[in-house]
């Protein structure tokens, strides 16, 4: 999965666009909420929530221990910095942006969720 497949998959989920809240560094967001931190070609990663403890996402370290750590500051939330550079299978890290943005759609007001999101 190319780094542009990837941001395109993470912005056809319902209600999502793309932000850079910090200079270089897309993200990709559901209302206020950053689901996926999107990387760049030339750094082929993505940020998500893999768990709702830092025990849940490690499962993910532990199955790629190489591809797959705690990401900075908020790691200890369960957010994860997946490798995208094909190690991980695309249908893997599809699940994971699934998931993430299932979690943050869960997270927002009834009313602030966008028509046909899936929490």
């Amino acid at each position: 999965m190319t780094h542009d497949e990837l941001v395109e998959y993470c912005l056809g989920k319902p209600g999502a666009w793309q932000d850079e809240p910090w200079e270089g560094d897309a993200v990709a967001k559901v209302g206020p909420k950053i689901f996926a931190f999107l990387g760049s070609a030339d750094s082929p990663t993505l940020g998500v929530k893999c768990g709702t403890s830092r025990e849940e996402a490690d499962e993910w370290v532990a199955r790629y221990p190489a591809e797959a750590s705690a990401m900075a500051y908020i790691g200890r939330q369960g957010w994860n910095v997946l490798r995208t550079d094909g190690t991980i299978p695309a249908e893997e890290l599809q699940e994971a942006v699934d998931a993430s943005y299932a979690w943050v759609v869960s997270k927002l007001p009834k009313k602030d969720r966008p028509i046909g999101a899936q929490p």
